[in-house]
């Protein structure tokens, strides 16, 4: 099987952008266990993030992959314009350290995002080896979660990091 490059779709305007990436199986989202991740597919949990960017005065790419590689490429793309990556890495989250490496060589701030909450699952889902380079995790908010992660990567990118003794500006 010839390997191709991912990329993902040139931002829509304006100039800074979030980049929203989906891992495996999130494109039968709506199909694949819907008491677990709700009967909302991807495309309409992309529109929600895209309109919600857009709302807030930030461009907006994403891609889905079922593959570890691509999604590593995919990372590797991103650049100065990407305030922000949300990430919903799927089972990667759990064993993937070339994803892990490929978050950290990026230095953009990383929202790990999940549908359920990995940490009331099964026991293997308890783990993210995401989380250590990740700047925080959403999870368990269902399709809420896609506009919590857009409403976090625009703070983080406008210097609201209250991790960080900063607090938010203006309070």
């Amino acid at each position: 099987m010839e390997r191709t490059e991912a990329a993902l779709a040139p931002p829509i305007e304006p100039s800074r952008s979030i980049a929203l990436v989906h891992g495996p199986n999130l494109n039968l989202l709506g199909q694949r266990q819907p008491e677990i991740y709700g009967a909302t597919t991807l495309d309409e949990l992309t529109q929600l993030a895209q309109r919600t960017a857009s709302d807030l005065g930030y461009g907006f790419r994403s891609l889905q992959t079922n593959s570890e590689a691509e999604l590593v490429d995919a990372i590797h793309t991103l650049d100065a314009q990407t305030a922000a990556l949300i990430l919903n890495a799927g089972a990667f989250t759990h064993y993937s350290w070339a994803i892990a490496d490929a978050i950290a060589s990026r230095r953009i701030p990383t929202i790990e995002l999940h549908i359920s909450n990995p940490a009331a699952r099964e026991d293997f889902r308890t783990i993210s080896v995401l989380a250590a380079v990740a700047s925080g995790s959403i999870a368990g908010f269902g399709s809420i979660g896609y506009v919590l992660a857009v409403q976090a990567a625009v703070l983080l990118d406008q210097g609201n990091d209250s991790r960080h003794g900063c607090g938010f500006a203006g309070s």
